[in-house]
């Protein structure tokens, strides 16, 4: 028998691809686009996004919240799943990203139920707990790592009882389990990680799907 050690990862993940993910030729197209890019590693993986629409489903979510959109795909997953009355938040920073996303959220018809919010993701978070602190459903965070901390507590503090926080990124290439990695970015996400464990608000689980998805749900 094989063992798993020598398994070709490979070949396991495009097995996985070629028997999980069913991607419509929208979304496809989306990936090819931004897979032009110079940033195009930031892309989530479509099993990744097919992953948390499957989320959304179960929880039955109308409210959800993302930080860190790039060019839309996540959006695009989570969106279209969401009821006609379902909304999402998205904050990012660039214009530019964002504008590729708007063509394929429209193309979708799903540009009504989502609202982008432009600008610094701290700030505004800030200006959505003034009003609505306990009302969102879900939340994904896939930003700056250095800022995953602050990303995060707010989230928390938006989502309701039984709301689930998603985070992308926590496994960092398998950087975070290299001690010779003492990156900015790799220190931060291991700053973080160890935070969640140990944060008694929520239930967790860390995921190796993509690089990684830490799931908290506040209690």
């Amino acid at each position: 028998m094989t063992n798993r050690s020598e398994l070709d990862l490979s070949k396991l993940a495009d097995y996985i691809e070629a028997h999980s993910v069913r991607e419509p030729d929208l979304f496809k197209a989306l990936r090819e686009e931004t897979a032009q890019l110079p940033e195009s590693n930031m892309q989530i993986a479509a099993e990744q996004g097919q992953f948390m629409a499957m989320l959304v489903q179960l929880m039955g979510a109308k409210r959800c919240l993302e930080v860190g959109t790039f060019t839309g795909y996540s959006a695009l997953s989570i969106a279209t799943v969401l009821p006609e009355d379902g909304t999402l938040i998205c904050c990012d920073i660039s214009e530019t990203w964002t504008n590729i996303g708007k063509k394929y959220w429209a193309e979708a018809g799903v540009q009504d139920k989502i609202i982008l919010k432009l600008g610094d993701a701290v700030a505004s978070l800030d200006e959505l707990l003034k009003t609505e602190q306990g009302t969102f459903d879900f939340a994904f965070i896939d930003a700056d790592k250095t800022n995953y901390i602050n990303y995060y507590e707010r989230a928390l503090t938006l989502m309701r009882p039984g709301g689930l926080i998603t985070i992308d990124n926590v496994l960092w290439h398998g950087y975070v389990a290299d001690d010779s990695h003492q990156e900015e970015d790799t220190i931060a996400i291991r700053e973080f990680n160890e935070k969640v464990y140990q944060d008694d608000r929520v239930d967790i689980s860390l995921i190796p799907i993509a690089d990684g998805l830490t799931l908290a749900r506040k209690k």
